[in-house]
């Protein structure tokens, strides 16, 4: 019987529709390994709760499958690139639904700093946002679907930051050609930008 008619449903869970697009786009079994025992939809419906109610992994409810098996397929696929290409493939399809050609040829770049955790990495403080903690720093396209995402101290310029992940956004989105951003990204990233990426 499949896991999501055995419990009750929450609102971040995976609609069936959605859970047949993503089936095959998860990693496939490995040939020589022991036979999966673990509903791969359920570990995206568990990582989607905790993204939607900010809770630690050890508050997962008990319905999900354990704690530490969810814990670690989410960074295996965060190591492997799992989840960046369900991003790139799910986005894809929703330009093309869009009529929009699938690569996109503009893009904002945009931060966001977030307090820290006693868990997260490199800390700093964000004098203008008053916030101590970690900055993200984004380059979405025109319907506000993630390209690139780089987090780093909210210390960070978000000049430098901006840097960061266009940085990492190089080669990736070929047909990008046009950039928006604020106030805050003038001066000299501008020469930057039209020196290293073009």
């Amino acid at each position: 019987m499949d896991a999501t008619v055995a419990r009750k449903t929450y609102r971040s869970d995976l609609t069936d529709e959605q859970g047949c697009l993503l089936a095959p786009l998860l990693p496939p079994l490995i040939p020589a390994g022991a036979p999966r025992t673990t509903d791969l939809r359920e570990v995206v419906n568990a990582v989607l709760y905790r993204l939607h109610n900010g809770c630690a992994w050890h508050a997962l409810p008990h319905d999900f499958p354990p704690e530490g098996t969810v814990r670690d397929y989410f960074h295996r696929w965060r190591k492997d690139g799992t989840w960046e290409r369900l991003n790139d493939v799910l986005r894809r399809q929703v330009r093309q639904a869009e009529g929009r050609d699938e690569e996109p040829s503009a893009g904002i770049v945009a931060s966001q700093s977030a307090k820290g955790t006693r868990t997260s990495g490199t800390k700093g403080y964000d004098a203008g946002k008053k916030v101590k903690g970690t900055k993200r720093h984004l380059l979405v396209d025109t319907l506000g679907l993630l390209l690139c995402v780089v987090v780093h101290a909210a210390n960070l310029q978000d000049r430098d930051g901006a840097k960061l992940v266009l940085d990492k956004a190089q080669g990736l989105f070929p047909k990008l050609r046009l950039l928006w951003a604020d106030g805050g990204y003038a001066g000299p990233l501008i020469t930057w930008v039209a020196l290293v990426c073009g």
